[in-house]
């Protein structure tokens, strides 16, 4: 059974295939898909360099499927990005695991990348807040939950807004009257 036979029948859905590089990377731009299949030696550019294109510019897990399991291709497809690494002749079960098991680390990793960015909004937030009201850091951090909570809102979003609106503040002209 071939790999696209093996996608569809286990319920995915296969939007695009490309015989060279050039063409996976239209592919990709084009249908958007959530994970990427590549053969490292695929026609110019290989795959390991449309693995370190996508991760450049167009991120998203990529599981490579070849014939050629030696070290340096291994250690050069993590080092671009690879999340998955299956060895032909492929089993239909060891292709699925490898898939499920790249989304599944690309999902933490995103949750990881969120919880970050979310961690230094409210620390950015939380200085604001010290700075202009003259608070600790945990009643500034206190303040941004009660305000979370009252707009049900996700902390991110409030400490967006006191960002938002400390950049309106700050660049406004001392001039300018202040009813305006």
């Amino acid at each position: 059974m071939g790999v696209r036979a093996i996608l569809e029948e286990a319920g995915y859905e296969v939007v695009g295939e490309a015989a060279d590089g050039e063409q996976c990377l239209e592919q990709v731009h084009l249908h958007d898909p959530d994970l990427v299949i590549l053969d490292v030696r695929m026609p110019p550019p290989d795959g390991i360099e449309v693995a370190r294109r996508l991760r450049d510019t167009s991120p998203r897990p990529v599981v490579f499927l070849t014939a050629f399991g030696d070290r340096d291709l291994l250690e050069a497809a993590a080092a671009a990005g690879a999340f998955g690494y299956v060895v032909k002749p492929v089993v239909g079960s060891e292709l699925l695991a490898a898939l499920e098991l790249a989304w599944a680390r690309w999902r933490e990793l995103a949750e990881a990348r969120e919880a970050l960015e979310t961690r230094k909004l409210v620390e950015r937030a939380k200085g604001v807040l010290m700075r202009r009201l003259g608070l600790g850091e945990e009643e500034a951090y206190r303040l941004l939950q009660r305000r979370s909570r009252n707009l049900r809102r996700p902390m991110r979003d409030v400490a967006r807004e006191v960002l938002a609106h400390d950049e309106v503040v700050s660049q406004r002209s001392p001039r300018e009257p202040k009813g305006r």
